[in-house]
């Protein structure tokens, strides 16, 4: 799973990095062209069962590394609305979807939450829950006996569900403003749990707890309090919670059953030898050991926080961290038998030992394409036969553990015709991303077709014609390619900004196009 922007951009700079030789200018294929691919490249969410596959932020589906991807009718929210999807969780012919989207104020960007869609059949129809919100009127709490003060949360704002899970019919949610959300209805109704303060190691309903805020009163308020804020959860083969905040781990024994004023927390953070960072962005249980796995970014709640992961075999009372992956800022987790995956900012790495060794995948290539270098691997989830891998450059999937690799990407096929256009024109050829900023997107690709074997030439011109660069000379079997260009003329000097004309000379056929060179 998965974590939107929220967490993936609005902590990161952008890290410019200089092409491998490789790439610099390249032909790769043949690539396929499916008339149903994925809806975006970034895939930032993923959720498996079985050999079923549902990814976001676009609602897309596979089952058994098909070519063509399903896209739903009905969930009109993602489909025809502006919601993504930034949280998922499966069980047989059920899939629930977290939604939410980035709102543009006056003052920025904000992740909103919209609320949650649900499907009974494996996909074919969908009705949608409403995001649960407090009324302004919601400003008590009762835990324990005890009455608190606490801010009604009233707008959806920066309450967008970023993890969700279920067992049978009670649901639990992380929504960072509003929380930790259980439904133990399946929906119809909504209920926030209380979690303990940041200063406390526990919750539970005998003790009396001060919850502080800047103006020094007691009230339950997130502004004031990271344990307070939901971001990751997971409820285990035990039926454990775990509760993943910016201020800690929350674990909690009875939080699926018990009444809301009675669930127990036991509060774990940064302290000696336990976490490394406060901020628990994804939780996850591997399945061959039992074992519940932990992501930690730093949050600022206290000192020494540290990148990396951290897990745990007796339900965290003890936590081992994982000393390849410290400093590391990793997104998401997956495991396959004895191996796991750990998808991070700066890459991919792979372990064959239940996360004793690793080795890092420097850069993701398959038979007829690679995700480009700088990429973000943003989240892993394993079918019964292949591994998965959410980039920002496309889904790279494995059925080998990591020596092979398949790629797909967003595709519109050059015979005319897509999901979204089903009387799209036929084309020779055309160029995406664009325009393109080399800076930001670092490679430009330009899509082809070979119709018989020979000799295939691909230059590119300036606004006055000048050849700025040759990329490619020899000879094709017939097939769709790609021409990979990454924004340099033929000295390796970034070109001005501009249009760009290329032309693919092959045996019976040129084709011609335009890109906007724009940084």
């Amino acid at each position: 799973m998965k974590k939107p922007t929220f967490a993936l951009t609005s902590l990161v700079t952008t890290l410019i990095l200089l092409l491998p030789p490789a790439t610099r200018g390249q032909v790769v294929g043949p690539v396929p062209s499916p008339f149903r691919s994925i809806e975006q490249n970034s895939v930032s969410i993923m959720e498996s069962y079985g050999d079923t596959l549902w990814i976001g932020p676009g609602l897309n589906r596979n089952i058994g590394n098909q070519e063509h991807w399903f896209l739903p009718e009905g969930a009109d929210s993602v489909t025809a609305g502006r919601g993504r999807v930034y949280s998922l969780a499966l069980a047989p012919d059920t899939v629930l979807a977290g939604l939410g989207f980035n709102l543009q104020q006056a003052d920025g960007t904000v992740q909103t939450g919209v609320g949650y869609h649900l499907s009974t059949d494996g996909g074919d129809h969908w009705s949608f829950w409403p995001l649960p919100l407090d009324s302004e009127a919601d400003t008590t709490l009762i835990y324990g006996g005890h009455s608190y003060r606490m801010l009604p949360i009233i707008v959806p704002q920066q309450s967008p569900p970023f993890e969700i899970d279920f067992s049978g019919k009670t649901v639990v949610t992380a929504n960072w403003a509003s929380g930790i959300l259980r439904s133990r209805d399946f929906g119809q109704h909504w209920e926030r749990l209380v979690l303990p303060p940041q200063s406390a190691d526990q919750l539970v309903p005998s003790e009396r707890y001060t919850f502080s805020t800047a103006d020094g009163s007691n009230r339950y308020d997130p502004r004031s309090d990271q344990n307070l804020l939901g971001f990751s959860v997971l409820i285990d083969s035990n039926r454990n919670v775990w509760a993943g905040t910016a201020g800690g781990i929350n674990i909690s024994s009875n939080a699926l059953s018990a009444p809301q004023d009675s669930v127990r927390w036991s509060h774990i953070q940064v302290d000696g030898s336990r976490l490394l960072g406060n901020w628990i962005i994804e939780i996850e249980q591997q399945p061959s050991t039992g074992d519940i796995w932990l992501t930690n970014w730093i949050s600022g709640v206290t000192e020494n926080e540290q990148y990396g992961v951290v897990r745990t075999g007796d339900g965290g009372k003890t936590f081992e961290p994982v000393p390849f992956l410290t400093g590391k800022r990793i997104n998401d987790l997956g495991f396959m038998q004895n191996r796991v995956f750990a998808a991070g900012d700066e890459g991919l790495y792979i372990s064959s030992d239940k996360g004793d060794s690793w080795r890092e995948v420097e850069q993701i290539q398959s038979a007829d394409s690679f995700i480009k270098a700088s990429a973000r691997y943003y989240s892993v989830a394993v079918t019964e036969q292949r591994v998965w891998i959410g980039t920002s450059d496309g889904l790279a999937s494995t059925p080998d553990g990591g020596k092979t690799w398949e790629i797909t990407r967003v595709n519109f096929p050059l015979a005319g015709g897509n999901q979204y256009q089903n009387s799209a024109p036929e084309t020779d050829s055309f160029a995406y991303p664009n325009p393109f900023s080399p800076s930001r997107q670092e490679i430009v690709r330009i899509k082809f077709r070979v119709e018989r074997q020979g000799e295939v030439k691909i230059r590119l011109f300036d606004f006055g014609m000048n050849l700025i660069r040759e990329l490619e000379n020899r000879s094709f079997a017939p097939g769709t390619y790609e021409a990979v260009w990454n924004g340099h003329d033929k000295n390796d000097e970034r070109v001005a900004n501009g249009p760009i004309f290329y032309l693919v000379e092959s045996p019976g056929n040129t084709a011609r196009g335009k890109i906007l060179v724009l940084d």
